[in-house]
C-alpha cells in the first residue's frame, strides 16, 4: 500500500521505452549496463538534488511510473530537469521487493558495525557543485598517498548513489572504499538526524579498517541539501587538509563566503589554466592547482605531507 512506502524500499520497476534518452544502468558490481525494454530493475526509493542535471524524489510519484534518478537504481519522480539532459529512463511500477511478506529496504540490508572512534586524519574533498572535479581530484591524492606507503582508505560521505565514483578510489590505490550506500541510505538528502545516525554506522567501518589516512569526499557541495555541512561538522576534528573543487574561480569566491571556509588547495576547472589559476589568487588569495599536470604532482605531496605531518 501506498501508506506503507519510505525512502530505501527495494522496488521493482519495468523498463518502458528505450529508443532515445539514457538507458544504461549500474550493476551491483560497478559495470554499466544498456537495458532492453521490458527489462526488470530493482532498485530503490529515494531523493536527488543536483544543480546541474535532475532533481526528483519518490514521494512526488502520482501513478504507476517513474524514473531512474541516477544510473545506480535511485528510483523516483523527476519535478525538474535541465534542459541539456537527455531524456532518462522510465519504468513502470510493478510492486515492492519481498521476502517472507515483508518488504525488503536498505536500513535493513545491512548490519551495524560495533561503535569505533576514527582516529586518522581525513583529507576532504569538497565541491561548488556536481561535476566540478571532486572525484578526479580525489584520485590523485589517493594515488600520491597510496605510493607514500601509507593505507588509505576512501570515502565518499554524501551526494546521490553512484558506485562508479567511490570504485575510482580504489583502482587509484585505496585499500578499501565506501559510501553512505554501506549505512543502508540511497542518497544523503534526507533529515539531518537520519543523516547522522547513518554516517556514525560509515564512520565506524571506516575506523575499523585501521587507516591510516582517509580521502573523504563529499558529494555535491555542502550548501546544497545533501548533508555536507552535516558531514563535515561531524568530523572537523579529523580534518587536516581541505581541497576545494570548482567550476570557474568565481565559484571559488562564492562558496568561500557562504560557507566560512577557506581550503588548504583549489583545484578542478577553476585551475585549468594559468589564468584562472591567477584569477583564483586575485579574488580569494587561495594558492590553486591543475592536478591533471604532471608538474603538479611534487606540489600537491608537499602540501599533504605538511598537512599530515
Amino acid at each position: 500500500p501506498r501508506a506503507d512506502w519510505a525512502t530505501g524500499d527495494y522496488v521493482v520497476g519495468r523498463v518502458k521505452d528505450v529508443s532515445h534518452g539514457l538507458r544504461a544502468v549500474e550493476l551491483p558490481n560497478g559495470r554499466m549496463i544498456e537495458v532492453m525494454e521490458d527489462d526488470l530493475v530493482v532498485g530503490a526509493w529515494g531523493s536527488r538534488a543536483a544543480t546541474l542535471e535532475a532533481v526528483g524524489d519518490w514521494q512526488a510519484i502520482d501513478a504507476g511510473s517513474f524514473e531512474l534518478l541516477t544510473p545506480a537504481g535511485l528510483f523516483g519522480r523527476i519535478t525538474s530537469c535541465s534542459p541539456f539532459l537527455p531524456r532518462l529512463l522510465q519504468l513502470d511500477y510493478l510492486g515492492h521487493a519481498l521476502r517472507d511478506g515483508r518488504k525488503l529496504t536498505m536500513g535493513g540490508s545491512v548490519t551495524a558495525p560495533p561503535p569505533t572512534v576514527l582516529r586518522a586524519p581525513v583529507v576532504l574533498i569538497v565541491g561548488t557543485s556536481m561535476s566540478a572535479g571532486k572525484t578526479l581530484s580525489g584520485r590523485q591524492i589517493v594515488h600520491y598517498l597510496a605510493q607514500s606507503g601509507r593505507r588509505v582508505v576512501g570515502a565518499k560521505l554524501t551526494g546521490a548513489a553512484r558506485y562508479r565514483d567511490v570504485l575510482s578510489f580504489g583502482d587509484a590505490g585505496a585499500s578499501s572504499v565506501y559510501d553512505f550506500v554501506d549505512a543502508g541510505l540511497p542518497s544523503t538528502v534526507c533529515a539531518a538526524p537520519v543523516y547522522r545516525e547513518a554516517l556514525g554506522s560509515l564512520l565506524s567501518r571506516v575506523a575499523l579498517d585501521r587507516p591510516d589516512v582517509v580521502v573523504a569526499e563529499a558529494g555535491a557541495s555542502p550548501l546544497e541539501p545533501y548533508n555536507g555541512d552535516t558531514a563535515i561538522d561531524m568530523i572537523g576534528a579529523h580534518v587536516r587538509f581541505t581541497l576545494l573543487c570548482a567550476q570557474d574561480p568565481y565559484a571559488v569566491l562564492g562558496v568561500t563566503r557562504a560557507f566560512e571556509r577557506e581550503p588548504d588547495l583549489v583545484a578542478g576547472g577553476a585551475a585549468n589554466t594559468s589564468a584562472a589559476v591567477a584569477l583564483v589568487k586575485k579574488l580569494t588569495g587561495l594558492t590553486a592547482l591543475n592536478l591533471l599536470e604532471p608538474e603538479s604532482a611534487a606540489a600537491l605531496g608537499r602540501l599533504l605531507e605538511e598537512a599530515l605531518a
